[in-house]
């Protein structure tokens, strides 16, 4: 389920056209579009939007190898645990084991995917032409933290998913190890 996520989210459009992960801008910039439609250029912000949502689609193939390790660290009590849990009990455990390891890894991964998706430099440009406006109040984004976020809660939302499609479709069940261990 998480190679597929990841395969999925990490493609181009992944994030951007899904309605139900897709990653707004942060809060914190509704003041500057609402400046910046005044002026006329307001569309700059939905270029940083489609840039954040790149930006997540590049760094979530990483997010796989983590889940990898995740596997490998599992106890028999942690299996136990998943087979007999709730429909998202190895989301839940995902969830548990890797969030932070997840962050701290995907941190430098994120903000470097900002970059390359020039989410950096249209944040520039839009905060010089924000600020230019006289008058107006200091806005501020964390772009890496909000990217990063929202990226997690997105590949685990799939994750669960995945997951209870495994649980409740054979057809999902695409290896012989989920065959036996589903029926």
């Amino acid at each position: 389920a998480a190679e597929h996520v990841v395969a999925q989210l990490g493609a181009v459009d992944g994030f951007n056209l899904d309605s139900l992960i897709h990653i707004p801008l942060p809060k914190s910039l509704n003041r500057v579009r609402d400046a910046l439609e005044v002026v006329r250029m307001a569309g700059l912000l939905d270029d940083l939007e489609l840039r954040l949502n790149r930006a997540a689609e590049l760094a979530t193939p990483r997010a796989r190898e983590l889940f990898l390790g995740a596997i490998e660290d599992m106890t028999l009590e942690d299996v136990r645990g998943i087979l007999s849990g709730p429909d998202d009990a190895a989301t839940q455990y995902f969830e548990r084991k890797t969030s932070v390891g997840l962050s701290n890894a995907m941190r430098p991964i994120v903000e470097s995917a900002l970059n390359d998706a020039g989410a950096v430099q249209v944040y520039e440009r839009t905060m010089g032409e924000y600020d230019s406006i006289p008058f107006l109040p200091d806005v501020k984004a964390d772009l890496t933290s909000h990217v990063l976020t929202l990226g997690l809660k997105g590949i685990f939302h799939y994750i669960a998913v995945e997951e209870a499609a495994i649980r409740n479709e054979p057809v999902k069940r695409t290896t012989d190890l989920l065959r036996r261990v589903f029926g």
